[in-house]
């Protein structure tokens, strides 16, 4: 065959054509060599390529809302928020904590001080070293963080108090006048006393100067026998 355009083109077979020419057959069944990468386009302009249908959205119109549809969807948000309102359970009460109030027994800081103790890793916390809290269960290193423990909030509210203190009447001020005078009376010191108790701890200290050198006699005759060795004084 000879083509139109190019009649002196003798194109090869079409496994030996070159990668960007390829053959494309048109109405009449006529072979024309074109082009895949520049006239692609064209021939699909000119129908001689089919085209796919376009996908997309059409926007162009104007949008027209379902008023009934959309006052249903509202009714039916309305009943499912009042059945969830009346479902919800009813809040528990607050819970109501007594006031706070002064102890009924002396906090122990000094019974194990000076002492040595054998901790180890599986020992239970009432047996560790520190000071153990039996209502929180937890041990705490030092005195001064143990004070600031059981006065905080947390150790009292496990023992059902309150940070809040109840307001004193006149005759509960009156009443705590007159145990502190009665004790206050009880326990009245006097300079003789001071002097009394001065001179018991002068004997006591004096009896235990006295053990301590029977006990150095004692550790000398151990040493040398019954005839100790007397100093020599040169």
């Amino acid at each position: 065959w000879v083509d139109p355009v190019r009649p002196n083109f003798r194109p090869q077979f079409p496994d030996r054509l070159p990668a960007p020419f390829r053959f494309v057959s048109i109405a009449k069944a006529r072979p024309v060599l074109v082009s895949s990468r520049v006239s692609a386009r064209t021939l699909r302009h000119r129908r001689l390529v089919p085209t796919e249908k376009a996908v997309g959205v059409d926007n162009t119109y104007r949008k027209k809302w379902n008023r009934e549809e959309f006052l249903e969807r509202a009714r039916e948000r309305e009943k499912q928020e009042e059945e969830e309102r009346f479902s919800h359970k009813a809040k528990a009460p607050p819970i109501q904590r007594k006031p706070l109030k002064h102890r009924d027994y002396e906090v122990d800081l000094s019974s194990r001080l000076g002492k040595t103790q054998v901790v180890t890793p599986i020992a239970p916390l009432s047996q560790q070293a520190g000071y153990y809290c039996a209502v929180c269960e937890c041990v705490v290193k030092d005195s001064a963080n143990y004070l600031d423990h059981i006065n905080g909030k947390k150790h009292q509210r496990a023992l059902g108090m309150s940070m809040r203190v109840e307001r004193a009447s006149l005759q509960q001020v009156q009443e705590r006048f007159e145990i502190l005078k009665k004790r206050k009376a009880t326990s009245s010191f006097t300079e003789q006393d001071l002097d009394e108790r001065i001179l018991k701890q002068q004997n006591e200290e004096e009896e235990r100067r006295r053990q301590r050198r029977e006990k150095k006699k004692e550790k000398k005759f151990s040493v040398f026998g019954s005839f100790p060795i007397e100093p020599v004084s040169l």
